[in-house]
């Protein structure tokens, strides 16, 4: 799976493999650590690091000598220059290695195998691939992020209008800049820098909502600031076209946003509403459902090609 992560995302992804032999209650754990760098010396360390896990089972149950004569095999299986390979399997060079792996695991307090650090941070989430992916997407993001709310250009006594071209079709927002001029403001701001551009509508639950504006489709990405809701009385999430702002809690606005496709009168006083559909709820409508919180395994989102600001 790490294979694969990489493979995918061969720029920005690096796998890098520390020895942790657990010493204290797996009798073959350094012979595996020695074999793995005996193998290295030719080459070969990632080839016998793979056949040992893929074939654990074979040799598990085995003896130290059972295992080091199985070693051998492998060794020759792989092409190895079998006589090299056995003196250096049980060098003082070898031994040392797997003993320092295993003080230095020991004076980190590593609670065991497997031990996952992204960017040098302890990550304990879910291991699956769509959960690493989505971390690896949300990290290239920074490149693009800002790192303060943009100065306010708008004003709020103008009309405003975004055109949301689409893979599906165009949808015409008619923008709130004065009941909502701070979520307004950072729309405008990020559709002129591009930011939506090729971002899909990651989570469309028919009946509820369509959500976008995260250039990762998990969910999970942001400008890089956050702003406060803006909440009127006067408004209500009362029927489908109504746009929010979608948050994770007061004070957490970004870039991620929402369209009704009914009424959701239970999100009412707690996210930012600034602007309603004026034309192309049948585009909305017709958004290739998906919930990516449910499954990993989705259709591809519908992408926003461009968001067009128009002025009055």
């Amino acid at each position: 799976m790490l294979a694969q992560l990489q493979a995918d995302n061969p720029q920005d992804v690096r796998i890098v493999y520390r020895h942790f032999p657990l010493l204290s209650i797996h009798d073959k754990a350094a012979l595996a650590t020695q074999a793995s760098e005996a193998a290295g010396a030719q080459g070969k360390f990632w080839e016998m690091h793979d056949l040992l896990f893929e074939r654990q089972a074979e040799w598990s149950g085995q003896s130290v000598d059972e295992f080091e004569s199985w070693l051998a095999d492998r060794a020759e299986e792989l092409g190895l220059e079998t006589e090299q390979f056995e003196a250096d399997l049980n060098s003082e060079a070898s031994a040392d290695i797997a003993q320092k792996g295993w003080e230095a695991g020991v004076a980190a307090n590593l609670p065991g195998t497997p031990f996952l650090l992204i960017n040098g941070q302890y990550y304990g989430g879910p291991s699956d691939y769509g959960s690493l992916e989505s971390i690896v997407r949300v990290i290239q993001l920074e490149d693009r992020q800002f790192t303060e709310c943009p100065p306010m250009t708008i004003d709020p006594a103008r009309q405003y209008t975004a055109t949301l071209t689409t893979e599906k079709g165009d949808i015409v927002i008619e923008l709130d800049p004065q009941t909502a001029p701070l979520a307004v403001n950072s729309l405008i701001f990020l559709a002129r820098n591009d930011w939506f551009d090729g971002v899909t509508f990651h989570r469309v639950l028919p009946g509820f909502v369509a959500q976008t504006g995260d250039p990762t489709g998990t969910g999970l990405g942001g400008p890089g600031y956050a702003f406060d809701n803006e909440v009127s009385p006067d408004l209500s999430f009362d029927e489908a076209g109504v746009v929010g702002m979608a948050n994770a809690g007061a004070g957490s606005n970004g870039s991620q946003f929402f369209i009704t496709l009914g009424p959701a009168p239970h999100l009412n006083g707690g996210y930012t509403i600034f602007g309603r559909v004026i034309s192309g709820m049948d585009v909305v409508n017709s958004l290739t459902p998906r919930d990516p919180q449910q499954s990993a395994d989705l259709p591809a989102g519908d992408k926003i090609l461009d968001v067009i600001i128009e002025e009055k």
